[in-house]
């Protein structure tokens, strides 16, 4: 449904020297620079498959989606979505996709939003049968029935996005492009958000690359990554084999009968906290069984837990190093 083939994006960039003659040396004769945005990306996404797309701010996640949904042309290298040419942005095509940016808003401030969906409709050419099912239908899924009439300045963040997400799904895209569809949402609107989406991938079958800060999103949704650092791939696999390859220590938390020394506990592993009869221990996956064994052994332990490093900081050690080992 997806493919990227050595995608390339360099932008031309101004340099000017500080001050008045800077300005004037600026203004005859202009120096430039190439910024590679992005740097030969290729990966191919199925038709059905909810992908994370991961990278730290100025990677060149944006650019990428842009270039997949048609809004600026790749400098090199090649694309197809839905078996189109994004960039030529032919209606059949546009019929076919939709981009829904976090930090952005297509519906209209000061109508209610039930009036932005009609003019969408109307744009898509749906007719009013069609669209009062589909907003019905999707409103339902969204809990968002009685707030379609309400003044979109009036609605909640959480209900705003739900109302974009609405938007950008009346047409029935085959592909659905987020751009941190989460961004500044409470924890509960975090959460009936990807909800959502996870119920209208299973029912819809949509294809759905997703960009966050937000690692929930991804857990939740997201079976595979990608993960692009200063605009060059250097991950495309499974979550899980991401944390097996990045991580390879567990962590051991341990709630004691009595207090033990740092000093004391780390012959058994990397103590990472000691806050008095909770410590949290640092093993490596290879010495687990031998290292789990002996704690039992040697200390009064009231409860001992296994468990992964939290995947933010996985991710983090891969945005650190810039590359998968």
């Amino acid at each position: 449904m997806i493919e990227a083939e050595q995608l390339c994006k360099v932008y031309p960039v101004a340099l000017k020297d500080p001050g008045l003659m800077g300005s004037v040396r600026h203004f005859f004769k202009r120096r430039f620079r190439d910024i590679e945005a992005v740097k030969g990306v290729s990966f191919r996404i199925e038709p059905g498959e909810v992908v994370g797309f991961l990278g730290p701010n100025g990677a060149g996640k944006t650019t990428t989606l842009k270039m997949l949904t048609g809004l600026i042309r790749p400098s090199s290298g090649s694309c197809r979505v839905a078996g189109a040419v994004p960039f030529r942005r032919e209606p059949a095509f546009l019929n076919q996709i939709s981009l829904v940016m976090g930090q952005k808003q297509q519906l209209i401030w000061d109508l209610p939003a039930l009036d932005s969906l009609r003019i969408n409709g109307a744009v898509y050419g749906i007719s009013d049968r069609d669209l009062d099912r589909r907003i019905g239908e999707l409103a339902e899924m969204l809990s968002l029935q009685q707030q379609l009439r309400q003044p979109v300045r009036k609605l909640s963040l959480g209900e705003r996005m739900k109302a974009e997400l609405l938007a950008a799904l009346l047409h029935g895209p085959k592909v659905l492009f987020l751009d941190e569809p989460t961004l500044g949402l409470d924890v509960n609107a975090q959460t009936a958000v990807r909800e959502f989406l996870a119920t209208y991938n299973e029912r819809y079958r949509a294809t759905i690359l997703l960009t966050s800060h937000y690692m929930a999103d991804i857990t939740r949704l997201c079976d595979r990554v990608i993960v692009i650092h200063y605009g060059s791939l250097i991950y495309d696999g499974e979550l899980d084999g991401l944390l097996d390859r990045f991580a390879p220590y567990r962590q051991i938390q341990l709630d004691l009968e009595s207090p033990r020394s740092p000093e004391d506990l780390s012959r058994y592993g990397e103590v990472e906290s000691c806050d008095g009869l909770s410590v949290r221990l640092l093993v490596k996956r290879s010495q687990l069984t031998e290292t789990v064994t002996r704690l039992l052994a040697d200390l009064p332990v009231n409860d001992l837990r296994v468990e992964d490093p939290p995947v933010e900081e996985v991710i983090g050690r891969v945005f650190s190093a810039g590359a998968v080992a």
